[in-house]
């Protein structure tokens, strides 16, 4: 059993950073994080393979977003910078244990193991 708890959202403004963090407790093979807005479908934005260090991202965030994960402290960060106001969402953690889980990396089918949440607002 995984269990992710999520933290660092809330308010910046366009052009500014924030940090989210996903804390992890038990195996995870892979962690991605991804976000839904009020009336579109979840999207993964990235992920990252915690003992293997590689990384994907989705073109809408390359090079603004930077997913990493700390293996001391069991847990996966997402750098957000140059916010704009299309990245306003909810941004969930997500991981599974599986090296293959039968569905793209980005995928949110490909996950079994999900956070709570945590709102992420742009305002200009």
């Amino acid at each position: 059993q995984v269990q992710l708890t999520e933290s660092g959202g809330g308010s910046v403004h366009v052009g500014g950073s924030m940090k989210l963090s996903c804390e992890i407790s038990g195996y995870a093979y892979i962690v991605a994080w991804f976000r839904q807005a009020p009336g579109k479908e979840r999207e993964g934005v990235a992920l990252v393979y915690p003992n293997l260090g590689g990384t994907v991202y989705a073109d809408s965030v390359e090079g603004r977003f930077t997913i990493s994960h700390d293996k001391y402290k069991k847990t996966s960060f997402l750098q957000i910078n140059n916010a704009q106001p299309e990245d306003t969402a909810t941004y969930y953690c997500a991981a599974d244990a599986r090296a293959y889980g039968g569905a793209g990396a980005l995928d949110a089918l490909r996950y079994k193991f999900w956070g709570q949440g945590t709102q992420v607002t742009v305002s200009s």
